[in-house]
């Protein structure tokens, strides 16, 4: 096509099916993560500083290049027509402008198709109360965090409101209705679209990441008065996710939060992504899962018992669905999905596992069955 942009014919240039993230910077060649690994792209030009400034400039609206010629960091969606959306991060390094471009494909999946356990779709469904996806970056929350969206759209009648930095996912109205804010579009900034989310009469909030008290004690909030709140963190595990959200209020208030904690979290969802076993270039999802129970809600409010959260995961498999990661790479293994030496390195506990893999039970042996 004769309009076709310079970043599209770039993009389609560089991607293929087992391609994340392309990185664009002056002096470099194109760089792209593809199955989790950095490829350096030689068949292609150095990129000169005219040459990025072209690319970003045409993803820009008429405000963001304002921002971008002030010098500002920006975080934009960006859409490949008929193809892929991007989550697009522009930055400087050495004084010069580069961007990193996070794959999202237009098809919003389903929960069973990403290796989630079932008790996720449980939690889904929970009228009001607070979720969390964590993980580091790049180990697939805002894809998870869009599956159940889309659960929730083809199952509810509700109202859904997100608030994103940058949007990622689209969403269409299915049962539900749903309304999704980007920062900086469509409301001036984070604070502003938390402060005015409950003016929207929304039955169901996204807000896609908690960085900060105003967000933590907004999504808090939301949950305490009769919402269902789903967020991010960028917490390892479940024991992890509680200390975070605790320890970022002033220590007067960390008693109050670990009440509102203790009542309002329906459930923890952590992610890690393993290389597959039958294939290398492709990644399997390994998942720990905290549920709400009275027994969670006491480690959580009692701070001399939330290091006992791990262990109840491990004896409330049965009855709640509740799993740790180790119990999850467990499983991997047993279906074949990774390889044991693969599981044994990335568990938390590798001689507990091997002996559970090896059938020798332990005093602390949890159950899966």
């Amino acid at each position: 096509m004769a309009d076709e942009k310079t970043i599209d014919k770039l993009l389609n240039a560089v991607l293929e099916d087992d391609v994340s993230d392309v990185h664009l910077k002056v002096g470099s060649k194109p760089i792209i993560r593809k199955s989790g690994h950095i490829i350096h792209l030689e068949d292609f030009s150095i990129l000169r500083q005219g040459h990025i400034n072209k690319l970003i400039i045409e993803m820009l609206n008429e405000r963001q290049k304002k921002k971008f010629v002030a010098g500002e960091e920006l975080d934009l969606g960006y859409s490949l027509k008929g193809q892929f959306r991007f989550r697009v991060n522009i930055y400087r390094q050495k004084g010069t402008p580069a961007l990193v471009m996070r794959k999202i494909p237009l098809d919003i999946p389903n929960i069973d198709d990403l290796g989630l356990p079932e008790v996720v779709k449980k939690l889904t469904m929970e009228p009001r109360g607070l979720i969390l996806v964590t993980g580091a970056t790049g180990t697939g929350k805002s894809t998870t965090i869009a599956a159940m969206i889309k659960y929730i759209n083809e199952r509810r009648n509700a109202h859904i409101v997100t608030i994103e930095d940058p949007i990622e996912f689209l969403h269409t109205d299915i049962k539900s209705t749903v309304c999704q804010r980007e920062v900086g579009i469509d409301t001036k900034d984070w604070a502003t679209g938390l402060k005015s989310v409950f003016r929207q009469d929304p039955d169901v909030i996204l807000i896609g990441e908690m960085r900060d008290i105003t967000s933590i004690s907004t999504a808090l909030t939301g949950a305490e008065t009769g919402h269902l709140v789903l967020s991010t963190l960028h917490t390892n595990n479940a024991m992890e996710t509680i200390s975070r959200i605790i320890d970022v209020f002033p220590s007067k208030q960390q008693h109050l939060v670990r009440l509102q904690l203790g009542q309002l979290l329906v459930g923890v969802i952590s992610q890690r992504l393993m290389p597959s076993r039958e294939d290398v270039t492709k990644r399997v999802l390994a998942s720990e899962v905290l549920v709400q129970s009275s027994t969670v809600s006491e480690c959580i409010i009692d701070p001399d018992k939330t290091y006992l959260i791990t262990e109840t995961m491990e004896k409330s498999y049965a009855q709640y669905g509740m799993q740790t990661f180790d119990m999850s790479i467990y499983k991997l293994i047993k279906n074949a999905k990774i390889d044991k030496d693969t599981g044994i390195s990335a568990a938390s506990n590798p001689t507990k596992l091997d002996l559970k893999l090896k059938g020798i039970e332990t005093a602390t042996d949890w159950r899966m069955d």
